[in-house]
């Protein structure tokens, strides 16, 4: 299980370059990147009507434990503040309407922007994955089952596959949270190996 206490997504505007190093990202100002709850980011963040296909939804694909988790998880939305986040192929469609300085807006034509952990878009072959966030605990739990293209060790998801979703888990939890938006550090002790095809849960920590 992967241990709590990861060094992970960095404080919007507290950003400071190591020493002897040029800082390269622009200092970011909190109030006009997220606004004023984390209700508000939530409601943009999930649009009640959208024409973007979510990709965390079950799948022919899905073993039948991440079914039971996803299942599980589903009704404490109806009664335990638990909110399941929709999952579109871009963060462009996520943060619509948040501010970025200039040295970070990014202008293009091109239409098929992803996300790192949506860009094997066959069911089943790389990340399946769905996050489910509470707002007043500020915390996630992410259900992830590994397609045969994550392949490290024969038969186990590679690591790094692995690490990508935390970050992703993470970066999404502190930015609902109105705690951050960028890793700075990650830091991943792993205790065991994840088998290809097996659906687990991985607890997010509350944002640093």
């Amino acid at each position: 299980m992967i241990r709590r206490g990861f060094q992970v997504v960095a404080r919007l505007g507290q950003h400071r370059a190591l020493p002897g190093t040029r800082r390269i990202l622009p200092r970011l100002n909190p109030t006009s990147a997220f606004g004023s709850s984390t209700d508000s980011l939530v409601s943009r963040f999930c649009p009640e009507k959208t024409d973007l296909k979510d990709y965390a939804l079950p799948n022919a694909s899905w073993c039948p434990d991440m079914l039971s988790l996803y299942q599980e998880f589903l009704e404490k939305t109806k009664a335990d503040g638990w909110i399941k986040l929709p999952s579109f192929k871009s963060n462009r469609d996520h943060i619509q309407g948040l501010k970025l300085p200039s040295g970070l807006a990014v202008t293009s034509d091109k239409s098929d922007w992803r996300i790192f952990t949506r860009c094997i878009p066959v069911e089943g072959q790389g990340y399946e994955y769905v996050i489910f966030f509470h707002p007043s605990k500020k915390k996630s739990v992410c259900l992830f089952q590994p397609g045969p293209y994550l392949e490290g060790a024969p038969g186990f998801a590679h690591g790094g596959s692995l690490a990508a979703l935390m970050d992703e888990t993470f970066s999404k939890t502190a930015y609902l949270a109105g705690e951050g938006l960028f890793t700075l550090s990650l830091n991943i002790r792993f205790k065991n190996r994840l088998p290809l095809g097996a659906g687990r849960p991985a607890l997010s920590p509350e944002p640093l």
